[in-house]
């Protein structure tokens, strides 16, 4: 697949998540890339943060990055006609303190990657608001639970363990406005 300036974020993610998964590194598309696929790009990010599941090595890595046109600049990938930039974290997958995360295949035209279940990136943007305080992150995960299927007695549970469950009140309240169209 050929990547170009116009080529939108899920484009991108799936093509690198493709060559990822060709050169036989597991990945994970999480963070704001994530949350931007499910909220149909009304959130948008600049980066897309893929989390390694098991290991590999920095040759194996760069080849497959150079396989879709990007090169390591520095701690980041870039590409020289995509506005985007490809990032891989430090692991583990984890969304708070759960570490029993179940990516799901995204697929299109550009391939398939892994990413988070519409569940787990809503819960990933819960955990930026509830231990940073990031209002933004809370309004994401509303238009994720807005717009998907997300398991809101999981959520719940996860908010409690993590010692929020207050919050997870107002983040039902978001919800509610932004399927009213207030949001």
């Amino acid at each position: 697949m050929r990547l170009s300036a116009r080529s939108r974020l899920a484009t991108v993610a799936v093509a690198v998540g493709d060559a990822l998964r060709r050169h036989g590194i597991r990945a994970v598309l999480t963070g704001g890339a994530c949350a931007s696929l499910y909220t149909a790009g009304k959130y948008q990010s600049r980066d897309m943060d893929f989390i390694l599941v098991g290991g590999t090595t920095q040759p194996r890595l760069d080849a497959a990055m150079t396989s879709v046109g990007f090169a390591r600049t520095g701690d980041r990938y870039v590409h020289p006609r995509v506005p985007f930039y490809v990032e891989f974290p430090r692991g583990p997958l984890a969304i708070g303190g759960d570490y029993q995360i179940r990516p799901v295949t995204r697929s299109s035209r550009a391939g398939r990657t892994l990413a988070l279940s519409a569940t787990d990136s809503c819960r990933d943007r819960l955990a930026a608001f509830y231990h940073w305080n990031d209002r933004q992150s809370l309004q994401v995960a509303a238009w994720i639970g807005a717009r998907h299927r997300v398991d809101l007695a999981h959520i719940r549970r996860w908010s409690d363990a993590e010692g929020f469950g207050r919050r997870f009140e107002e983040f039902l309240g978001e919800i509610r406005r932004a399927r009213a169209g207030r949001r």
